[in-house]
C-alpha cells in the first residue's frame, strides 16, 4: 500500500507529470481568480481551500486526480456558495518551481562560479517556459559557502551573495516579460 501524504492524492497534470498536492497553491490560484472576478483580498479563499482539502482527504477515492478535474471541483464548490464569476476566472497555473541552489553549486563544482551562474540562467529559463506563477529559489547561504570553499561566512561571501541575487533579478526583469511571476529567495 502506498501513503500518500498529508492523505491528499497527487495532481496529474495535462502534460502526464503527477505532482503532489499543495494547500498553499490551491489557495494562491483562488485569489487570483477572486482578483480577476474583481475581489481584492477575497476572505473566502482559505474557506474554500478547506473544503476542497476535506472532500478530498475524506471523499475522493483515488491516489490521483487529473487537473482538469480539481479545476471542475473548486469551481463547483465557487458556484454552489453563490460565486460563480470567481468560478468562471479559476484556473490551475503549474506548481510552484523549486530551485535548490547548494544543489546548482554541486553540479557546476566547487569554486566555478561561472559554471553555477550558467546552471542558474538555464533552470530559471526551463523554469519560465512553464506556466507557473511561483520559483523558489532556497539555500542561498549555504550555495554561497560550497561556492567560496568557505565554511565560515566571509566578506567574499557577502559580496558573491548580491551578486547572485542581483543576477536572479535580471534575468527575470529580462525573461519574464507579461508572465505573473512571485519569486522567492531564501
Amino acid at each position: 500500500m502506498i501513503a500518500l501524504a498529508d492523505n491528499l492524492p497527487l495532481v496529474q497534470l495535462p502534460d502526464q507529470r503527477a505532482v503532489r498536492f499543495e494547500r498553499a497553491w490551491l489557495e494562491r490560484a483562488v485569489m487570483s481568480a477572486a482578483e480577476s472576478a474583481g475581489y481584492t483580498q477575497w476572505w473566502l479563499t482559505p474557506h474554500v481551500a478547506e473544503s476542497v482539502v476535506a472532500y478530498l482527504e475524506c471523499e475522493f477515492d483515488g491516489t490521483v486526480i487529473a487537473s482538469q478535474s480539481l479545476r471542475t471541483l473548486v469551481s463547483s464548490v465557487l458556484q454552489v456558495i453563490g460565486y460563480p464569476d470567481v468560478a468562471r476566472s479559476f484556473h490551475l497555473p503549474e506548481p510552484t518551481v523549486r530551485i535548490s541552489l547548494p544543489a546548482l553549486a554541486h553540479i557546476a563544482g566547487a569554486g566555478f562560479e561561472l559554471a553555477f551562474f550558467h546552471e542558474l540562467d538555464q533552470i530559471i529559463r526551463k523554469a519560465l517556459t512553464s506556466r507557473t506563477t511561483r520559483v523558489e529559489l532556497s539555500g542561498l547561504t549555504d550555495c554561497v559557502k560550497l561556492l567560496r570553499q568557505s565554511r565560515i561566512w566571509r566578506k567574499d561571501c557577502r559580496e558573491l551573495r548580491n551578486e547572485i541575487v542581483a543576477h536572479v533579478r535580471g534575468l527575470i526583469v529580462l525573461l519574464k516579460g507579461k508572465h505573473n511571476l512571485d519569486l522567492v529567495l531564501t
